[in-house]
């Protein structure tokens, strides 16, 4: 690899990128992800790298099987979402996307929490102009929540850091048990990233509001970190697979009665990371990797399945499947390449997810944590109604529209179409990729039982999907507004808004008032001079947003110094 920084050809490229024609832009962010790529094939486990800065020792590289995993994800992904976005003529999106994807892969080759926090706070700032790119009220107000998510995490980290370098322990980043302030709030640093229930409505709330490609650069790299933060510092934390066996449920339910088919996917998303959180809370060699082979295989198919989503948004402005149906007319490529990745994420045999997920659900059995397989056997069924039946049949059959939208761009349609080679090939030469893996296997997922069980697993839940809809059983699309854990906070901030904090600041704007009144004349009258006005208790639109960030930082100051 020599001494360039996986990160760094991304990072470098995207600053060229507001200075360039669209042609120029596309070749450098897909020659950006194929250099990097070429420049990670001759890492190796010795390779490293440091800084010294302000009087800390930073590692800025650590090169292991695990990180290199997740490396050669995030350069495939970006140079699939570089085909995906060449027809867009955004400069922001397009710099923001790349740098994005960079930020990702410093996090992933981070060998202390420093550089982590560093790249950590990048994910943040970039990622959130993929939903502002798509303008109007819905997008900007999502935007603001999301960044106050990540703002929150990343506090949580920072302050976990400090109290680790104080107490003594260093910022190195490698396994950490689950005692202690600083590591407790380093977990739920990394948990709100990756969806935590409760925590997990950022992604519900600013993936469908983000434009077409957005969506799917969003998908790509967040969660993703967060999972492999979690395989680094957490491995066999058993509150971890407790934690994803509530995520791979109770998505299932919002899934089935959402309209918004982005946001189906949304729920989709939580309910794959439960699974990869199971995994890594197991902790054996042979569920632990298969969580880092799903989120591998969950980028590339959950990914496909944005795509055929944002092509459909792009067309016809809405993904919301009342107003779908009928596409596979018009847009047959499309439909086409939905159907693999519904193929995928239901853990068909020949497909992905088919020699990932089932290490999971293996090692599960292999510790006879029969409760929790069993879990993962419902879930897989629930995957198999929302994201592999609905998704296409909603979008691309069931009422016919009416509508005869043009097919994708030729861009998307061969992103999708290397998305879905990858989907296959994975699924049928998994032992290439099980030798990626960072732990040596020899687990065969093609056995009888197996493939029996997984086969009979998706004709019975497909019958059944089927079976409601004839007997006008199934959840109809409804156009609707569907509560979700962040109502709670939100009407809870609200309420303090309105009850507590706003009186206080109009107290103080009516104070400030009279003696804007009235100093200026004093002041003339010794001085000579005007003061100027100041209101600055004046409301805005973002100043509950703003007194809660300061709320926060008062917190963490608080911490710093007492900690």
């Amino acid at each position: 690899m020599g001494s360039i920084h996986p990160a760094l050809p991304m990072l470098l490229g995207s600053l060229l990128l507001p200075f360039l024609s669209r042609r120029w832009r596309a070749a450098v962010m897909i020659g950006a992800s194929a250099f990097g790529l070429y420049n990670l094939l001759g890492a190796e486990a010795s390779d490293s790298m440091s800084l010294t800065l302000a009087g800390f020792e930073l590692d800025l590289l650590r090169v292991d099987k695990l990180s290199l995993l997740f490396g050669y994800l995030f350069h495939i992904a970006a140079f699939v979402i570089g085909v995906y976005s060449l027809h867009v003529r955004s400069r922001l999106e397009h710099f923001t996307a790349l740098m994005y994807a960079g930020s990702a892969i410093g996090a992933v080759f981070a060998g202390d929490l420093l550089t982590l926090f560093f790249f950590w706070e990048l994910l943040a700032v970039t990622s959130v102009f993929q939903i502002w790119a798509a303008g109007g009220a819905e997008a900007r107000h999502a935007g603001i929540r999301y960044l106050l998510s990540h703002i929150t995490s990343g506090l949580l980290l920072l302050i976990g850091l400090i109290m680790k370098h104080q107490s003594g322990e260093g910022w190195g980043f490698d396994a950490m048990e689950l005692t202690g302030t600083a590591n407790w709030l380093i977990f739920l640093a990394f948990g709100i990233k990756a969806g935590f229930p409760i925590a997990h409505t950022w992604i519900v709330d600013a993936y469908p509001a983000a434009t077409a490609t957005g969506t799917l650069v969003l998908s790509a790299f967040t969660t993703k970190v967060a999972v492999y933060c979690f395989a680094r510092g957490f491995r066999g934390a058993d509150e971890l697979f407790y934690i994803g066996a509530v995520m791979c449920i109770f998505p299932i339910f919002y899934a089935v009665i959402e309209n918004d088919l982005r946001r189906v996917l949304s729920y989709s998303m939580v309910n794959q990371i439960g699974f990869m959180l199971i995994g890594i809370g197991i902790g054996s060699d042979l569920a632990f990797n298969g969580a880092v082979a799903h989120a591998f295989a969950d980028v590339i198919f959950k990914g496909l399945l944005f795509m055929t989503m944002g092509a459909v948004y792009m067309r016809l402005g809405t993904a919301k499947g009342t107003d779908l149906g009928g596409l596979y007319k018009s847009m047959p490529w499309t439909t086409f390449f939905c159907i693999i990745g519904a193929l995928s994420i239901s853990a068909a045999p020949f497909f992905s997810a088919f020699v990932t997920k089932t290490m999971i659900m293996q090692g599960a059995a292999d510790r006879d944590l029969t409760w929790l397989w069993m879990v993962m056997l419902f879930a897989s069924s629930g995957v198999l109604e929302h994201a592999g039946v609905k998704i296409p049949f909603f979008a691309f059959f069931a009422h016919d529209s009416g509508q005869r939208p043009k097919e994708a761009p030729i861009n998307m349609r061969l992103a999708m179409a290397v998305s879905s080679v990858l989907c296959i090939l994975i699924g049928v030469f998994y032992k290439q990729f099980y030798a990626l893996l960072p732990e040596a296997t020899t687990y065969s997922p093609y056995s009888f039982t197996h493939v029996v069980t997984q086969y009979q697993l998706l004709v019975f839940s497909a019958v059944a999907v089927f079976g409601l809809m004839l007997m006008g059983k199934y959840p109809a699309e409804v156009r609707s507004v569907n509560l979700d854990a962040d109502a709670i906070w939100r009407k809870g901030l609200l309420g303090i808004w309105k009850k507590g904090l706003h009186p206080v600041f109009l107290a103080a704007s009516a104070v400030e008032e009279r003696f804007l009144a009235w100093a200026p004349k004093a002041v003339v009258r010794q001085f000579g001079h005007r003061l100027p006005r100041l209101p600055i208790f004046k409301e805005w639109a973002g100043g509950a947003v703003v007194v809660l960030i300061t709320l926060m930082l008062g917190a963490y100051l608080g911490l710093v110094l007492f900690a």
